[in-house]
């Protein structure tokens, strides 16, 4: 027997109907210029906190008895859970505790207090900081709001699947983000029931991908490392409830690269104007990384937005870079007045701008008369990188890396 029900969720959607926004679905018209696909975008980045999870944590918290709320809440979360968390309990006048991994992105640290939180941090992954959460329920018998492994949890994270298809009444593919599994055990759950047509496809970072591992065992497995910007999914073991309603309704799992992540980041936010984290980009991520292997229309979540400027700035260069715009060169010049004003015409001759250049004369190979110059450039593709190039090529420069 399920131990989530599509009543579950609808139970869950008039309770939070007062609460949480109704997020749009936009339509991503640069992917049928692009690809030929027709790829909308659920706008979870739109919600209440800035992400989906105030959908499950309202509907958790809401439901605690009396005596319960009065024991106050503690949860462990990078981010976006916490928010989500904080603002149930400040809805409902419960107190809140949050644990979170050394390093969790400063905007979710501040906005989660601005909620009126208690944080501390612990450990350096989402998994330590739920055993410390945890213990901390133990302890002080504050209730334990779990992620993403709970029943009510689940049913509020299932109502996106119902908007999705209220929506979008000609949708062949979900694409949803996943992490822990609580948002696409939900979301599978709803669309399935009621449109067992349509296709629901999970996507992970590569970096932090425990579900195709659990998946091909038949149960859930523990990474042993993760490595991801994704913070939001790096989760390193998937929850028992979301892990059985994955296994039963969800068609297929992806796993999509960081330079994918960047590459999508970059282009969702150019092209459709929307602001995304790194987590919350992997559905569309996994579309671009395929699009002729998905049945249109496509509605991929846009799961969060909740991105550190710091992390934004770094995933766009790297965004920018693995589009074609942003490239590295180092160049091998003669140590003399003048030879780097003519590597620069050279390259302005070609309509690249210079963002960066640095002098290196500390390496072996180098002759006592020549010096590395490394430039940063901005470029408008591939192509043009490739013009750069043979233009510096040609005017007898001598070229020693470029990426």
């Amino acid at each position: 027997m399920n131990p989530v029900t599509i009543e579950d969720i609808y139970s869950a959607a008039e309770l939070l109907k007062p609460i949480i926004r109704e997020t749009p679905t936009i339509p991503a018209g640069w992917s049928k210029k692009i690809y030929g696909l027709d790829l909308r975008l659920k706008c979870e980045n739109l919600q209440r906190a800035g992400s989906f999870k105030i959908r499950g944590a309202y509907n958790r918290i809401s439901r605690l008895s009396a005596e319960d709320r009065a024991k106050g809440v503690v949860a462990a979360s990078a981010g976006n859970h916490a928010q989500g968390v904080a603002l149930a309990a400040q809805l409902l006048g419960i107190k809140a505790t949050i644990f979170m991994p050394h390093g969790a992105p400063i905007p979710k640290l501040e906005a989660t207090r601005g909620y009126g939180a208690d944080v501390h941090f612990h450990g350096a992954t989402i998994d330590e900081a739920l055993e410390a959460a945890s213990e901390f329920s133990k302890t002080t018998g504050a209730i334990f709001i779990h992620p993403f492994d709970h029943e009510h949890i689940v049913a509020g994270q299932g109502t996106l699947g119902l908007e999705i298809l209220a929506q979008n009444p000609d949708i062949k593919t979900a694409v949803v983000c996943l992490g822990g599994g609580g948002l696409l055990a939900g979301s599978a759950l709803a669309i399935k029931t009621l449109r067992p047509d349509v296709k629901v496809i999970g996507v992970q970072a590569k970096e932090a991908a425990a579900y195709p591992p659990s998946l091909a065992a038949g149960s859930p497995q523990k990474l042993a490392s993760m490595a991801t910007m994704a913070d939001g999914i790096a989760v390193g073991r998937p929850g028992d409830i979301p892990f059985e309603l994955i296994k039963t309704y969800v068609d297929e799992v992806r796993v999509v690269s960081e330079e994918s992540l960047s590459r999508a980041l970059l282009l969702t936010l150019e092209r459709s104007k929307v602001m995304a984290e790194a987590a919350g980009i992997a559905a569309v991520a996994a579309v671009l990384d395929d699009p002729d292997s998905f049945e249109g229309p496509v509605v991929a979540t846009i799961s969060g937005g909740n991105i550190d400027p710091l992390l934004l700035s770094k995933v766009m260069r790297s965004g920018l870079a693995y589009a074609g715009r942003f490239y590295t060169l180092q160049v091998r010049i003669p140590d003399l007045p003048g030879s780097l004003a003519n590597l620069l015409t050279a390259v302005g001759k070609t309509g690249a701008n210079v963002v960066h250049v640095a002098h290196s004369r500390i390496d072996p190979t180098l002759a006592v008369s020549e010096v590395d110059v490394d430039l940063e450039l901005e470029t408008r593709g591939f192509d043009h990188r490739e013009a750069v190039l043979q233009n510096l090529v040609n005017s007898g420069f001598q070229i020693i890396d470029s990426f």
